[in-house]
């Protein structure tokens, strides 16, 4: 398994994201990380950005793996929380780019804590 530390923006940092937005976002990441054959170890989030520790087979390709990451999530949300559908700017949550991390240098242990301690979400 190969690990990999993302990171999302909103579109615009634009989106005031609560704790129940990110509970709706854990649960659509771990659904996307399962269909694929990887595991979200981590998950966390700030007001307008997430952060996501991902184990993750080989044979699939970061990119898709994100694309796929950020539409469900991006549906999902729109779904449960309509009170975001306001914020969205042509239906799009998520900021085009992204950060993506492979974690080698240091321990899994380490960035774990790290995404922990990422929360200012009220």
């Amino acid at each position: 398994m190969l690990h990999a530390h993302l990171v999302f923006i909103a579109k615009y940092r634009k989106m005031k994201f609560n704790s129940a937005h990110l509970e709706t976002m854990k649960y659509a990441f771990q659904i996307v990380c399962n269909s694929f054959g990887a595991q979200l170890v981590e998950f966390n989030g700030g007001i307008d950005h997430v952060h996501l520790l991902v184990n993750y087979p080989p044979t699939a390709a970061v990119a898709k793996l994100v694309n796929s990451l950020k539409g469900v999530s991006s549906r999902r949300l729109r779904e449960k929380h309509s009170e975001l559908n306001r914020s969205y700017r042509k239906h799009a949550l998520w900021s085009p780019s992204y950060f993506a991390g492979a974690c080698g240098g240091v321990t899994i242990d380490i960035v774990k804590k790290y995404i922990e301690k990422e929360q200012d979400a009220p």
